[in-house]
């Protein structure tokens, strides 16, 4: 059952304690903030609770949070928090008129502005908020976040906007704006992992010096964030995954099905989801996404660094 609408509750829900979503829940929590983290593994509720947090096993105990966040996968964890197995016992329904629903995930504009709807027949407020800067700035409170939604929404979670974001791009007033920037951002981080791992490849196939080359590039015009940020993970041989393979495979996915809708070709696009979709269909898709250069290795047999548990993890 929903408390009454004028019962305002402090609590703010985090449901996705994963990589993002834990840095994101302890960055609220040193900003003063009541949290509560919610996670399908104890280890991550754990975790959370050491760092001084409350959590949750499942969404239903967030029903009275005034904020949640929703630090998930894909449109399909989505449903299931919100709107439960076949739309029945989501959190969605048993959530204050009033709430806000902050969706960082990354979905499909259209899904963002049907979600949006829905919701708002609810009486539940949405702040279409896809996030991006990776595990280490959302420890931080660093993320970027691109989001739209009503004035409203924003009022609603200006502390915690302020507390887990160095950047928010307020992008228009109604949910999918904020989840079409994000679609672009992903469109060009995949090429560029892609591109650096092929750069990477060729290089290797060479036989030059990967460390000299690494070096050259990330002080000539070819750089990228991308290169600059992913290539110490090769050169390092440590493919713990920050963001894996199967993010892009999904994300890049995303990207296609809206060109589709749009009528708009992207070859360029398709060619780096092939080279994502190849590692994943190899057995790579749970490790990092910069393991897409084994692709390449496993059709020129060139040599990669390989691990030295010795070695700090790169960033």
């Amino acid at each position: 059952m929903s408390t009454p609408s004028n019962a305002v509750s402090p609590d703010i829900g985090v449901v996705g304690l994963g990589a993002m979503g834990m840095g994101t829940a302890c960055s609220l929590l040193r900003q003063g903030l009541s949290v509560i983290g919610c996670d399908i593994s104890p280890t991550a509720r754990a975790a959370f609770e050491d760092a001084g947090g409350r959590s949750a096993e499942t969404p239903a105990a967030l029903a009275g949070c005034s904020v949640v966040l929703l630090v998930v996968v894909n449109a399909d964890q989505v449903e299931q928090v919100l709107f439960g197995a076949e739309g029945q016992g989501g959190l969605a329904a048993a959530m204050s008129p009033g709430s806000v629903v902050m969706q960082c995930a990354t979905v499909a504009p259209s899904y963002a502005v049907a979600l949006g709807e829905r919701l708002a027949a609810l009486g539940l407020v949405m702040l279409d908020a896809p996030i991006s800067g990776g595990a280490a700035k959302a420890c931080t409170g660093e993320l970027s976040v691109m989001s739209s939604g009503t004035a409203e929404a924003y009022e609603k979670t200006d502390a915690v906007l302020s507390a887990m974001a160095a950047k928010v791009y307020r992008l228009g007033e109604q949910p999918g704006a904020g989840s079409s920037v994000k679609l672009v951002n992903q469109h060009l981080a995949g090429v560029h992992i892609a591109a650096a791992a092929e750069a990477m490849a060729l290089g290797a196939s060479m036989g030059l010096d990967l460390e000299v080359l690494y070096d050259v590039i990330t002080h000539s015009a070819g750089n990228s964030w991308m290169f600059e940020n992913r290539v110490p993970h090769i050169l390092k041989g440590d493919y713990t995954p920050l963001s894996a393979v199967d993010i892009f495979v999904k994300d890049l996915n995303i990207v296609h099905a809206t060109g589709r809708e749009l009528k708009l070709p992207m070859p360029v696009a398709g060619s780096a989801l092939q080279q994502f979709t190849a590692a994943s269909g190899a057995g790579l898709g749970r490790e990092d996404d910069s393991a897409v250069v084994k692709v390449y290795q496993r059709l020129r047999h060139f040599d990669l660094p390989a691990a030295n548990d010795a070695e700090e993890r790169p960033s």
